[in-house]
């Protein structure tokens, strides 16, 4: 067990992911300014109407973007390893709890899962133009790599947060391609329907 300061948002961090946070807050600016000055980590916690989670991510400041007059920063984090979080605890600022490391269990994902998770995640790539670097196959935590590089609901990240088998995760993450290709796909549909006023131009 550890304790380590929390930061509760209404985002999910991913291990490998990398987000932009604005920090305003005096509590933050404290808890921010502590971790820069002493290369630590603090926790990242998804936070909404029903409460903190009990499976939050490590977050280390990777870079320091914006430093204003008043102590406000612009700063982008890395998600590193997932805890468990057992207990808060009080005393400084900002909020503290008492964590414990959340591990995989040994189930690696299936070869099949994963040649279906890259091309859907290619499919995606190529029907928003993103330029987005595709992860290598052979990643450790493919699932958390891919799914880092996409949009996805605060909800399904948390549950792929809090999923230990890398075998269910890549199928989750397969899942969560194809309903996102959907979407992406009825979107473009719609905006040309749009575009011609749902009429054939015989222009």
């Amino acid at each position: 067990m550890s304790e380590i300061g929390l930061f509760p948002l209404g985002i999910v961090l991913l291990p490998t992911e990398q987000v932009p946070l604005h920090i305003f807050e005096e509590r933050y600016k404290e808890l921010i300014a502590e971790c820069l000055a002493d290369e630590q980590e603090f926790g990242l916690v998804y936070a909404d109407a029903q409460g903190l989670r009990e499976i939050g991510t490590r977050a280390a400041v990777v870079d320091v973007l914006a430093r204003l007059e008043d102590g406000r920063m612009n700063i982008v984090v890395e998600g590193r390893e997932r805890f468990r979080l057992l207990e808060l605890t009080s005393g400084r600022t900002f909020q503290t709890g008492e964590i414990e490391p959340y591990l995989d269990t040994d189930d690696p994902a299936d070869p099949e899962a994963v040649e279906k998770a890259l091309a859907l995640f290619n499919k995606l790539k190529e029907l928003t133009g993103s330029e987005v670097e595709v992860p290598d196959a052979g990643a450790a935590q493919l699932s958390y790599e891919l799914a880092a590089r996409v949009e996805l609901a605060p909800e399904s990240k948390q549950a792929l947060l809090q999923e230990s088998s890398e075998r269910l995760r890549v199928e989750q993450v397969g899942e969560l391609f194809v309903e996102a290709a959907q979407t992406v796909e009825r979107q473009r549909r719609a905006a040309e329907r749009a575009a011609t006023n749902g009429k054939v131009d015989l222009g």
